[in-house]
């Protein structure tokens, strides 16, 4: 079950490491610092950051499994977006959904109008008691609206 509490941000995160019966490795520290300083980061983003921060022997497959712990533990959230490879965040605990630009595949946070959670009940739950409602959104971001559209290509003269 997703933690309540919200991740830190910029600073130590082995108490909640602890907390969450996780052992504090050099590997899920720099895991958990790539993600807090690039939200919405892919495992190959989250990867080279981490190796930029001096773990060069961290494999990528390494990367992927300490994602999987720390979404488990309620300390980062996966976000599948539509066209994109999964992406991963330490925002947790609260009810906020993401926008995602269908041109350049940006992700953004976007807070929950009602606040607490679910957001949305299903029509029929179906036995299920709900504890949460994902919502993405999709679209086209400022910039990509603002690029000129690409001239269409000449045809060959005959």
């Amino acid at each position: 079950m997703p933690t309540t509490e919200t991740a830190p941000t910029g600073h130590d995160w082995a108490p909640l490491l602890r907390a969450h019966g996780l052992r504090v490795t050099k590997q899920r520290l720099a895991v958990l610092g790539a993600l807090d300083g690039t939200p919405h980061a892919s495992a190959e983003a989250v990867h080279a950051a981490a190796q930029s921060a001096g773990l060069a022997g961290l494999t990528l497959q390494a990367v992927y499994l300490i994602l999987a712990d720390l979404t488990r533990a309620g300390l980062a959230r996966r976000v599948d977006a539509p066209r994109q490879s999964a992406r991963y965040e330490t925002r947790v605990g609260d009810n906020h959904h993401h926008i995602v630009c269908e041109v350049c595949g940006r992700i953004e946070d976007v807070d929950c109008v009602v606040g607490e959670a679910p957001c949305l009940e299903p029509a029929d739950a179906r036995g299920f008691v709900v504890h949460r409602a994902e919502i993405t959104f999709s679209g086209v971001c400022a910039e990509c609206l603002a690029r000129p559209e690409p001239e269409p290509p000449t045809p060959p003269a005959a």
